[in-house]
This record gives C-alpha cells, sequence and structure tokens, in this order.
C-alpha cells in the first residue's frame, strides 16, 4: 500500500493498495473519513493507476465536496444536536449546557472535544433507552441490554439473545431518525431478518419511516465528520 496525490487546487491524497485478487482497477471514497482508495491487480503498473484516478477527477472531486471537510469539535465550531446546529463556545460552572444559545462547555480549550463527547455520550443513552423501551413495549417483546459504540458501519443492531447497539452519534440526527433506529433495532426481536413482516412490524411501532431511512441514507455519514 502506498500514499500518492492526484495534483490540483487542492491536491487529493490517493491510497493505492495491490490486491492479488482485484481483475481490475476499483475506486473508492470513505463517507467516513473523505479517504481515496485506488485497488488494483498485483502486477499492473503504478502509472496505470493513476491515469484511472486522472479520469475520474472530476467525480471524485464532486464526491468530496459534497461530503464536506471534517470538523474538529471546539470552541468556535458549529455541531449539529437533535438536527440542530449550535456553536461551540466557553461554558461556566460544572457541567455542559445545551441551550437555543449554543453549547457551552467549561473547562480547558483543550479538553472541549473530549468533554463534549463524553456528555453527547450520556444524552444519547438516555434518549436511546427511551425510545427502546417505549418501541419494546409497543412490541411486546423486551431486549436484555442496551450498549453504545461508535460505529462505522452500521446505526445499530440486535443480537438473536436480545441485546441492542447503537451509535451515540445519533444524538446529532433529528430526532425522527433517532427513533426510527431504535425501532429498526427493537422489531428485531420479533423477527431478525428484513422481510416483509420484519418491516411490517416497523411500520406498526414506529409508522412511515421511509422519510427517516432515507436522511440515514443521503446525511448519515455527514455525522463522521465530527471529530471529539
Amino acid at each position: 500500500m502506498s500514499d500518492l496525490h492526484l495534483p490540483g487546487d487542492p491536491p487529493i491524497p490517493l491510497i493505492l493498495r495491490r490486491s492479488a485478487q482485484a481483475r481490475r482497477i476499483s475506486l473508492r471514497i470513505s463517507q467516513l473519513d473523505g479517504r481515496v482508495t485506488l485497488t488494483m491487480p498485483k502486477r499492473l503498473a503504478e502509472r496505470e493507476a493513476m491515469d484511472f484516478a486522472r479520469s475520474k477527477e472530476e467525480w471524485i472531486r464532486k464526491h468530496l465536496e459534497a461530503r464536506g471537510e471534517d470538523v474538529q469539535v471546539g470552541i468556535g465550531a458549529k455541531l449539529p444536536v437533535g438536527g440542530q446546529e449550535y456553536l461551540v463556545q466557553t461554558g461556566t460552572g460544572r457541567r455542559v449546557q445545551i441551550t437555543p444559545d449554543g453549547i457551552f462547555v467549561p473547562g480547558p480549550a483543550e479538553s472541549v472535544g473530549k468533554r463534549l463527547g463524553a456528555h453527547l455520550k450520556e444524552i444519547a443513552r438516555d434518549r436511546l433507552a427511551g425510545a427502546s423501551d417505549d418501541y419494546a413495549a409497543r412490541l411486546g417483546r423486551s431486549y436484555t441490554r442496551l450498549s453504545l459504540r461508535d460505529t462505522r458501519s452500521r446505526w445499530g443492531s440486535c443480537t438473536s439473545d436480545g441485546g441492542l447497539m447503537y451509535s451515540w452519534r445519533l444524538i446529532m440526527a433529528p430526532p425522527a431518525v433517532l427513533d426510527y433506529v431504535a425501532a429498526h433495532e427493537v422489531a428485531h426481536l420479533a423477527e431478525m431478518n428484513h422481510s416483509a413482516a420484519f418491516w411490517a412490524g416497523v411500520t406498526r411501532i414506529y409508522g412511515d419511516y421511509a422519510q427517516a431511512r432515507n436522511w440515514l441514507r443521503t446525511h448519515g455519514s455527514t455525522l463522521h465528520r465530527y471529530k471529539f
């Protein structure tokens, strides 16, 4: 694996990955961190991969622009909570406060991101536990445990023994989206699949989920731009 750059303004870092299984050159842009990876057959010349990248430059730049830049969370940063954007500001006292005027974080500037991240995880646990309790009651099933992680490939999961897991970053999404994910995972307590019966269960306990699911598909990756 090697690092190259596609010239331009700005230059685009490329990760070149050789694979014995690859039969052709493929291109992938990570929506989580914006990394551009070229995977190519093991014995193919590097210049051919670069020629391929240059031929896709317009497409690459378009997708990187749509993703937006990463945001290092600190004083002066703008951060979504519950789908609403807030300005992170210096706070007083002992606790983080989220008000209509902004997010106020006390303490040294260098610890703002870490402290705010911990606060958001607390709120996320409370909201997701409440939503899971409500939907489980509607479904007539119970779950065994609830955990939060910073998952990169999924927003939630349900294990065969009734354990629910969620991405804490859902607290940054609109409330209806967080609720949809909770309903989705709770519905798996009855149907461990994505059959028609499963989706009927989601509809029964949540309602019309199309808009919330589309929001996740369109905007969900942006929640990973925020670095705490």
